[in-house]
């Protein structure tokens, strides 16, 4: 559910926070969908990130207005499986915040700029916002569908990734990754 919150001569666009489901949720409670991240990213001076892992990006692509690739988590190194999750461990990126802070100042903003974050649906981007809380920041925004969206929670496509989302918006996005914008620590 989108409310749209008039700000002086301009409307921005918030996702409700009361519809954000637990996981998504941030200390914050500043959420976007995909299509408004686009609109705030394109109107807007706003440091842009995708915090999804470098392999996601890799093979997945990501959206060409993003400023950088941050990963929030990176794939454990030995690849160990997490039994709970039934999935590879993954591990937080220590340097995260501060390649945030050196990204801020190379477009010439500050932690009371706007940051905009994204990952594949909503729940990393979401603690990554709450870790930029924890150290000042006040202004950063969670992309709640993500870049590849929601389940299906039923019909032909149950299961998949094809309710909501950057690329199931038909948002701009590439295979051509651009180095300077990858996180290479």
């Amino acid at each position: 559910m989108l409310t749209a919150v008039s700000v002086g001569a301009t409307s921005a666009y918030a996702f409700d926070a009361d519809k954000v489901p637990d996981k998504k949720r941030s200390s914050l409670a500043l959420y976007l969908s995909a299509p408004e991240a686009y609109e705030l990213a394109t109107k807007e001076k706003v440091l842009f990130i995708d915090v999804r892992t470098r392999a996601e990006v890799n093979f997945l692509g990501m959206p060409t207005v993003a400023d950088a690739n941050i990963p929030y988590m990176e794939l454990d190194p030995m690849y160990a499986w997490d039994e709970k999750k039934g999935v590879f461990k993954m591990d937080p990126n220590s340097g995260f915040v501060t390649e945030v802070e050196a990204r801020l100042a190379e477009k010439g903003l500050t932690r009371d700029s706007k940051v905009v974050l994204i990952c594949r649906s909503g729940d990393r981007s979401a603690k990554a916002v709450d870790l930029l809380a924890k150290v000042g920041y006040k202004r950063v925004y969670s992309v709640v569908d993500g870049y590849e969206g929601d389940q299906a929670k039923d019909g032909p496509n149950k299961g998949q990734r094809v309710v909501n989302g950057w690329r199931n918006s038909n948002l701009p996005w590439s295979y051509d990754l651009a180095k300077q914008k990858m996180y290479t620590e």
